[in-house]
């Protein structure tokens, strides 16, 4: 059984400075002395949560994107975290995008588009939705990325089986494994969650875990931004049983942790919930990606 080393970064954030916020998560990621695999910045990482998409918005080829590729490849990491991204089809109107960027040290990424758009606070109106979710696959794990307002809704992140289905029942390998039967094994947020509402935050992480019996982690900011809204952190590593294994409040932090692929396994063959679970099809589908 393998094991997964992620890292996070809880900042705060230059508010809509992208030079700053590069150089500020650059020196953080030097930081991180001890090995890992994954690095996790908060959601819209090089600006602060803004709706100023027209001054601020980026190709896939522009300063954000090139930064990720450099230090990916300079600390042989997968960098992520979400940006924002501007797309303008060939006769068509320029449409912006919350993207989460997954980049890997070979220069190669995938993206994820966030499905939930915040209406309250305007994200509707300045943003597109995506349509797909992003799976990757890194060393035989799979990796379901979503983006903070996406937290709010389970049927988005729910668990699903990855081979078919007979008679509705999921059946399990010889040896009792069932890992390979669900869809992902670990679940990653990226945020920009206020403080003033915290407790949905530190209550749906565990949830996403306890029901997809999947190891959850949840990278937000901390610090006021430029609509003078304070962000507490609460960064949160939970595992399959819905125990919180880290967090932290109120400060900048930077944590690495190591994921136990044999303590999933053994959650879901001792408590196999996810048998009983509804059979139902995600429409649409996810988009896959491995780095094995």
């Amino acid at each position: 059984m393998s094991t997964l080393t992620i890292s996070g970064i809880q900042a705060n954030l230059h508010w809509e400075d992208r030079k700053a916020n590069l150089q500020l998560f650059e020196e953080k990621i030097h930081s991180i002395s001890q090995p890992t695999e994954i690095v996790v910045l908060p959601e819209m990482f090089s600006t602060g949560f803004s709706m100023h998409v027209e001054t601020l918005a980026e190709t896939m080829q522009g300063e954000t994107v090139q930064w990720m590729k450099k230090i990916a490849a300079a600390k042989k990491i997968i960098l992520t975290g979400s940006i924002i991204i501007s797309e303008t089809p060939v006769n068509g109107r320029t449409q912006y995008y919350n993207r989460l960027i997954w980049m890997l040290p070979n220069g190669q990424c995938g993206v994820y588009d966030k499905r939930h758009l915040f209406a309250y606070g305007d994200e509707h109106h300045h943003y597109s939705p995506g349509s797909k979710r992003l799976i990757a696959s890194v060393k035989g794990w799979k990796i379901n990325l979503l983006v903070c307002y996406d937290l709010r809704f389970p049927v988005w992140s729910r668990q699903s089986s990855a081979l078919p289905l007979e008679a509705g029942l999921r059946m399990a390998d010889s040896d009792g494994s069932v890992q390979d039967e669900l869809e992902y094994d670990v679940l990653i947020y990226v945020a920009n969650w206020p403080e003033r509402r915290s407790a949905a935050w530190k209550t749906l992480l565990p949830a996403r875990a306890i029901e997809n019996q999947c190891y959850v982690v949840g990278v937000n900011r901390v610090g006021d931004d430029g609509n003078n809204i304070h962000y507490a952190g609460d960064s949160m590593v939970v595992d399959p049983q819905g125990l919180i294994v880290y967090s932290k409040k109120d400060e900048e932090d930077v944590f690495t942790i190591t994921l136990e692929k044999s303590h999933l396994a053994d959650i879901r063959k001792k408590f196999p919930f996810w048998k009983d679970a509804d059979n139902f099809n995600m429409e649409p589908s996810a988009k896959k990606l491995d780095y094995d």
